[in-house]
């Protein structure tokens, strides 16, 4: 996949992906359990991840940028 930009929607459990390539046209749109979070992200080559803010906010931040991701 040729993901420029993914936007991260975190909950409780299952999580929301939506992913654009550089012509911003949807390459990836799913959700995914809070255990399978990590595992998709290592697969990607490093990208842009935006995220809400919100209690676990940080903590996913930090582990996104463990794996070279950028995080806003």
């Amino acid at each position: 996949m040729n993901i420029k930009r993914i936007g991260l929607d975190l909950a409780k459990q299952v999580f929301q992906v939506h992913a654009v390539d550089s012509h911003e046209q949807v390459v990836c749109r799913r959700q995914l359990k809070r255990d399978k979070v990590q595992d998709f992200f290592r697969q990607l080559a490093p990208c842009l991840v935006a995220m809400e803010a919100c209690g676990s906010a940080h903590y996913w931040a930090r582990e996104l940028r463990q794996l070279g991701h950028e995080v806003r």
